[in-house]
């Protein structure tokens, strides 16, 4: 019969093993494949480590503590180097590595990324200043894009109930962080989008994109190609509130307007209901003026014309001086008119009695007419023996014609 060893309790045996492998390995560094990326709400972060050629994997933990001085995103898919010490989670007996430090294997760091990106996209001109619309000031609706668990949902909601209560706000849930949030908050991005028809009923007329503040890696969520390609191509205007006043992202650039804070944002989408309602009661007032101005002036136009209608012979008498006027007017110029053309009578008198034959028979001349009356003024116009008539001023003398005689002198 074999003989046998001591047996072991389960806890022990399991937390030997752990105690060999961390004295055999110590701290080691290891190269691979990011693989089922979270952070959980403790702040801790989860994956696995995947060899090249995906023949192996090692599940690995990254306590708050050292995720905290993370100086990049960590993604699906990318290569990093990770440094800390092999473990065995005892609760599982499973075989993981606890992660003091991460660094990215030859990708370069976060910034680098985010200017790259920023560049190419700004090439396309998806950050052009004539491509921001802008915010109506009286919306009916605001959508919101956030995480439902994020506290700038409260910032945003609260700031919109205490300055503008009458407007509705729809949220569209999405996460704000991980490796799934950026296909997610497009996809609320383009939801929120097909409300931008015209029907007053469903139309959402400014959206918010927004969560609170964080580490680079926090936002970068918001460095996303897709989702800043989603804010770049939403039918209605979008008001980015990513983080603090001093995080930028490059959702902030494809944005209509860009908010320091999720609070602002709130702030910036509506006018606050005193400051509306102000503006209504001065126009108003503006409007009651203009209306009792006009109802002035026709008050006092009526009152003329009860004055001249109850006094109609005030205006009959101002008639009969007008028609007196003209009457003397018109007996001056017909005075005038007679003066005139009877001082032209004269002229035309004296130039037609200068134009008198008989005038001119009286200075010794004769008037000579043939047979039939014609005037005679050449010799050659009778012969001898034709019948003519000479008229003198005092009668007429009919004689006969003995000789013609052209050319001879008087």
């Amino acid at each position: 019969m074999r003989h046998m060893q001591a047996m072991w309790d389960v806890s022990a045996l399991v937390r030997a093993i752990a105690e060999t492998l961390g004295d055999q390995f110590g701290a080691v560094t290891v190269q691979g494949e990011l693989g089922q990326f979270t952070r959980a709400a403790s702040g801790h972060s989860y994956f696995t480590l995947k060899s090249s050629d995906g023949a192996a994997s090692l599940r690995c933990a990254m306590f708050r503590r050292a995720a905290s001085g993370l100086d990049f995103y960590p993604q699906e898919g990318q290569h990093v180097e990770i440094w800390g010490r092999v473990a065995v989670f005892e609760p599982r007996g499973e075989l993981q590595f606890i992660v003091e430090a991460m660094r990215q294997a030859g990708a370069g760091t976060l910034m680098a990324q985010f200017e790259q990106l920023k560049a190419r996209l700004a090439l396309e001109g998806l950050f052009d200043a004539a491509r921001k619309r802008a915010i109506n000031a009286y919306p009916r609706r605001i959508g919101v894009v956030t995480s439902l668990a994020a506290a700038a949902l409260h910032d945003v909601v609260t700031a919109l109930q205490r300055r503008a209560p009458h407007v509705e706000v729809l949220i569209y849930p999405a996460p704000v962080q991980g490796v799934e949030a950026p296909p997610l908050l497009a996809q609320a991005i383009r939801e929120a989008g097909r409300n931008a028809d015209p029907d007053p009923d469903t139309v959402i007329d400014t959206l918010i994109v927004c969560r609170g503040g964080g580490s680079m890696e926090d936002l970068w969520a918001f460095n996303d190609e897709r989702v800043v390609r989603a804010i770049a191509a939403s039918p209605i205007p979008v008001v980015c509130g990513v983080g603090h006043e001093t995080d930028i992202t490059l959702a902030d650039f494809a944005a209509d307007v860009r908010a320091p804070t999720p609070t602002a944002a709130a702030e910036m989408v509506a006018v606050a209901r005193a400051d509306a309602l102000a503006a209504l009661a001065a126009l108003a007032r503006q409007a009651q003026g203009r209306v009792q101005r006009r109802l002035e002036r026709d008050e006092q136009r009526l009152d003329r014309l009860q004055l001249r209608l109850a006094r109609p012979g005030d205006g009959l008498q101002r008639q009969q001086q007008r028609l007196d006027r003209l009457a003397r007017r018109l007996v001056e110029a017909v005075r005038q008119q007679q003066t005139r053309q009877s001082a032209r009578l004269d002229v035309l008198q004296a130039r037609l009695a200068a134009l008198d034959p008989a005038h001119v028979l009286a200075r010794g001349y004769a008037w000579v007419r043939d047979g039939a009356g014609q005037p005679i003024s050449t010799t050659a116009a009778l012969s001898v023996g034709d019948a003519f008539s000479v008229v003198l001023s005092d009668g007429r003398i009919e004689a006969v014609v003995t000789a013609a005689l052209p050319g001879a002198s008087a």
